[in-house]
């Protein structure tokens, strides 16, 4: 019993050939290998330039805000007004990284008895002291960023800033691949209809 015949495999994809000397090779091949190339070499060259100025920037300008906020604001003691979710289970791993918004009452720097939400631990009862961060103003605010935090956002501001410049390039490349391809069947009609001239003309 004879083995079945395998089926044929395409040969594998040549993707310097725009690069080397054949006879099938258009003008607008060499064109597009040309404009790869320059893209590509943009793209190495400035995404990490555009990654480390955005995210130095963003570093340098979140930085000087929260050097801003520590020198106007402050913490303050301040009860808890209602009593907060008991959700996770108080005490738990999950609870010590979990925030409830709740309204507490606090004192602000000139005196006065003031209200406002803050970020609190699950389970604590009405009543319960917890510290709050009060801006210049004396409201309730979020405290300043850490410098931790402050790394990270710059980090990945700066890692966006370096995948624009990647999906700009490749855009580019995109966008220049199908203008050409377009001349291409353009022009592979225009000889389609001079030869087809040819072979009906009568003799």
């Amino acid at each position: 019993m004879s083995e079945p015949i395998p089926r044929a495999q395409p040969p594998p994809v040549d993707r310097w050939w725009r690069w080397r000397r054949n006879p099938l090779r258009r003008r607008d091949d060499l064109l597009q290998a040309w404009v790869g190339l320059v893209l590509a070499s943009t793209v190495t060259l400035a995404a990490p330039l555009v990654a480390w100025a955005v995210g130095s920037s963003v570093h340098d300008a979140l930085t000087a805000a929260a050097r801003r906020e520590a020198g106007e604001g402050r913490h303050l003691e301040a009860a808890l007004v209602d009593d907060a979710p008991r959700h996770p289970e108080p005490g738990s791993a999950e609870a010590r990284e979990t925030r409830y918004p709740a309204e507490v009452r606090y004192t602000a720097p000139d005196g006065t008895v003031r209200t406002g939400t803050a970020e609190v631990l699950p389970g604590l009862a009405a009543g319960a002291r917890t510290r709050i961060w009060v801006d210049g103003e004396g409201n309730v605010a979020d405290p300043p960023m850490s410098r931790d935090a402050i790394r990270y956002r710059a980090v990945g501001w700066g890692g966006a800033g370096g995948g624009a410049v990647a999906v700009t390039g490749r855009g580019a490349y995109a966008a220049t691949a199908c203008l050409l391809d377009r001349r291409r069947a353009a022009a592979w009609d225009e000889a389609w209809r001079r030869a087809s001239a040819r072979w009906t003309a009568p003799p």
